[in-house]
């Protein structure tokens, strides 16, 4: 975009308010022009070419803002990080002072959404182009943004109701399972939604802490089923993806949370991670760490409709990457359930003595599979981890099915465009 034409445009900016900082915005931008630091997230105004591809994943709509102003006096990425809150719109009277004519219309957006450019050569890796933005044709309504800033409830109070570690006795990966239970305050929630967590005080600066998003555990009727509550699966933050010391404000205070304390909650968030509802639909989960949560969510879903003799669903599988078993969350609970009800993968990058495995390979092992279930219609893939996964993850399904002489470009269209491959990668 260059900065020196005159008129006006129409600048893309993103809610500070409303934004709960979950980074989707920025993995699938396709041209980078999304960036944060600490406070905010923002759009670099010169790079941003109106393409749309971040505006339908956004959780909140927080993304989803524009603001007519003169082209050569496009907000910075500098001024929008210091944002609180968004700017208003720019009067007729102001824009006439910074010379903009009465007449000048701002430049027109895109009739439809465009995609972005192919996973190929120069361009690298770009989630966006696989990852669903619909969801399952069969998935139920997803309820969102019941709480939140501009929402009339600000936050809603949970109580906590149950605190148990999911690891094994570690300094390096204590990682709880959390129950918070809302009472008589409406929280309705599906598998592979979240909520957004608003920790007490103030960070260094004096502001409120924004919100901090954790993926739900358990399916829609409950933790216990019939009551009104949800468990998450946090993992205590005391270092950086770089490995330097820190200590992260809300997973610190969740995994110290006693029976009985209260927390304020927003949300809930997501409409697209959803789980297919339609009788002998499959589930392919692939995951490490606490991006468990929403796979255990829906396992459970599934394990309940099983007991009840009420539905008849396809297969599960489940590939879970985790450094060590004992670094695993629920390793334990995963043994005992039943072989024929769920196929689990589990893939171990620092076990003593072993060769490192990763996900990817460990469906590499499984092609055969795999490759039959790509090729169904029926079947449903789910990614949830760190976003380093996600590319060897989709390289992997690329291989798969090109090793069964099945047309790559046609398989990953037809996942992204029947809701069929979802990635939520942080």
């Amino acid at each position: 975009m260059d900065m020196a034409d005159t008129g006006v445009i129409k600048q893309h900016l993103i809610d500070p308010e409303i934004c709960i900082r979950c980074n989707t915005c920025e993995s699938v931008c396709p041209v980078k022009a999304i960036t944060h630091d600490s406070n905010n997230y923002v759009v670099d105004a010169e790079t941003c070419n109106l393409c749309m591809a971040c505006i339908s994943p956004c959780p909140t709509g927080s993304i989803d803002n524009w603001r007519t102003v003169p082209r050569a006096r496009a907000y910075s990425v500098e001024e929008q990080l210091g944002w609180e809150s968004l700017p208003a719109e720019l009067t007729t009277e102001q824009l006439a002072e910074a010379g903009v004519a009465p007449d000048a219309q701002p430049e027109a957006l895109p009739e439809t959404p465009a995609l972005p450019a192919a996973v190929s050569g120069e361009t690298g890796f770009h989630s966006a182009e696989y990852g669903a933005m619909l969801p399952p044709w069969s998935a139920a309504h997803a309820y969102t943004n019941l709480y939140g800033p501009k929402a009339a409830e600000k936050t809603v109070k949970a109580t906590v109701v149950g605190n148990v570690r999911v690891t094994e006795v570690g300094k390096d990966y204590d990682t709880h399972h959390i129950v918070l239970d809302f009472g008589a305050m409406p929280f309705p929630v599906l598998e592979g939604q979240s909520i957004g967590i608003v920790p007490p005080g103030s960070d260094a600066a004096g502001r409120a802490h924004h919100p901090r998003q954790y993926s739900i555990a358990s399916p829609r009727n409950g933790e216990r089923p019939g009551y009104n509550n949800l468990s998450l699966t946090v993992k205590r933050v005391l270092e950086d993806h770089q490995g330097n010391p820190v200590r992260g404000v809300a997973s610190n205070y969740l995994c110290d949370l006693v029976v009985g304390d209260e927390v304020q909650v927003i949300g809930p968030f997501g409409a697209s991670f959803l789980m297919p509802n339609h009788p002998k639909s499959h589930i392919v989960m692939i995951c490490t760490g606490t991006g468990s949560a929403p796979m255990r969510a829906m396992t459970e879903w599934r394990r309940r409709l099983r007991n009840s003799g009420k539905f008849e669903g396809g297969k599960l599988m489940l590939f879970f990457g985790a450094r060590t078993k004992e670094e695993l969350p629920y390793f334990g609970p995963l043994q005992s359930l039943p072989k024929d009800f769920i196929d689990i993968n589990f893939a171990f990058s620092r076990t003593p003595g072993q060769l490192k495995k990763y996900v990817q390979d460990a469906m590499r092992e499984r092609a055969a599979d795999l490759a039959r279930l790509l090729a169904d219609p029926n079947a449903y893939f789910y990614v949830c981890g760190l976003k380093a996964m996600e590319e060897g993850v989709v390289l992997a399904l690329k291989d798969v099915a090109l090793g069964a002489g099945l047309s790559w470009e046609a398989v990953g269209a037809a996942l992204k465009r029947e809701g069929r491959l979802h990635l939520e990668t942080y």
